[in-house]
């Protein structure tokens, strides 16, 4: 019958897909060690689910698959510790096991250590046996379960970047959905402006002219963006370009595509960074950063009554760039600024947005090599800083 530990257990097997896979070379290694440490030939990791036991990687003989009933190892799992037995012959629970009896094998000396996964699952053992009486040293035995966490450890790592790989396949299939999402108003918008650019109308109203020359120079750095950060979405979010980045270019497209938020608000903002300011990153990824980090300062500021205030400056430091936004709104306590860029926090202010702009920010310029973080502000407020480094810029000495 087929117990609730066993569906458990099964379902935390099949998590690792290690079932009918070949026997992979990093848990290779742990049971040649093991048997190596243990000074016997052969050594086994066994992983047993509710019918069979599933030699994943052996050595000494050829891993198999052998019946549960058959299993010396299943044996002793449902109550899950280090075991070592001298003679299995004198053992009540292996004496008439076929590997012990000589049906299959000869097994004397045996030993294993539990496999444990991180929520408590006993999933099989790491064994090691010889057809010789034997014994181990306390050393040894602590040396066996080492090794027994460490084939965990290295499930684990395979299932987590199992499921990363999925995770960013979906996030790229997520990505052009809201690309083409995205762009279909994009495009229609984009036509509209075009109809009244071309307008006959417009030659007699060159203010609504060059306003809308501003709309459609923005909606083309849109569709810019939207093209970059779907790029970047597909590869996982880790490897953004370099190449040097006009800053004060950067800052003035942030600005322009502000410009309503900046007029509505009544803020003041000072972009300091000249021309001589070009650090090494991915143009759209920065400017879509700096421009959250601007929204958030006109945001907040805004959100008590403030009219906001704003410089943006950069500088070099040794080994790299430090670009700052300083504002005069609330600011942010010190027992919060790391829990803002959790995803979905936000702080205590209420204020428009999902809170996911700052996570998003770090995860970009982390993938950049670089920091992030939030400080007091000279202003009275808060300073969102960002460091970015660079090979160029000297670093101390």
């Amino acid at each position: 019958m087929i117990t609730e530990q066993d569906v458990t257990r099964r379902q935390a097997i099949d998590a690792y897909h290690v079932i009918g896979e070949g026997p992979a070379p990093d848990l290779q290694g742990i049971v040649q060690l093991a048997a190596t440490v243990c000074g016997v030939d052969t050594a086994v990791i066994n992983i047993i689910d509710d019918r069979s036991q599933h030699q994943i990687a052996a050595v000494g003989f050829e891993p198999a698959v052998c019946s549960r009933e058959d299993s010396m190892c299943a044996a002793v799992i449902a109550r899950p510790g280090r075991v070592v037995v001298n003679d299995a012959r004198l053992d009540d629970r292996f004496a008439r096991n076929p590997f012990v009896t000589g049906e299959v094998a000869h097994v004397r000396f045996y030993a294993s250590s539990p496999l444990i996964t991180p929520a408590g699952v006993a999933i099989g053992t790491l064994c090691v046996f010889d057809s010789r009486v034997g014994d181990l040293a306390e050393p040894e035995r602590e040396a066996l379960d080492l090794l027994a966490h460490q084939v965990v450890d290295l499930l684990e790592l395979r299932r987590i970047s199992r499921e990363l790989s999925e995770s960013n396949d979906q996030l790229s299939r997520f990505a052009g959905q809201i690309s083409h999402d995205l762009r279909n108003p994009l495009t229609a918008l984009t036509g509209f402006i075009e109809l009244a650019v071309d307008s006959p109308d417009m030659d007699n109203a060159p203010d609504a002219a060059r306003v809308l020359a501003r709309a459609e120079a923005a909606a083309a750095r849109m569709d810019d963006m939207i093209s970059d950060i779907l790029a970047y979405a597909r590869v996982g979010g880790a490897s953004p370009q370099r190449t040097r980045v006009d800053l004060a270019s950067v800052l003035g497209s942030v600005v322009e595509d502000l410009d309503a938020q900046i007029s509505a608000s009544g803020a003041t903002v000072e972009v300091r960074p000249d021309a001589g300011i070009r650090p090494l990153g991915d143009p759209t990824l920065l400017r879509a950063v700096l421009q959250n980090l601007l929204a958030n300062a006109l945001k907040f500021t805004s959100s008590v009554g403030r009219s906001p205030r704003v410089v943006v400056d950069a500088r070099a430091v040794p080994g790299g760039w430090r670009l700052t936004v300083d504002d005069n709104g609330p600011g942010v306590p010190h027992a919060d600024r790391e829990r803002v860029f959790a995803l979905m926090e936000r702080g205590d202010l209420e204020a428009e947005g999902l809170g996911i702009g700052l996570s998003t920010c770090r995860r970009v310029v982390e993938a950049h090599g670089g920091r992030i973080g939030i400080d007091e502000s000279p202003l009275g407020g808060a300073r969102a800083w960002i460091v970015l480094p660079d090979p160029d810029v000297p670093a101390a000495s």
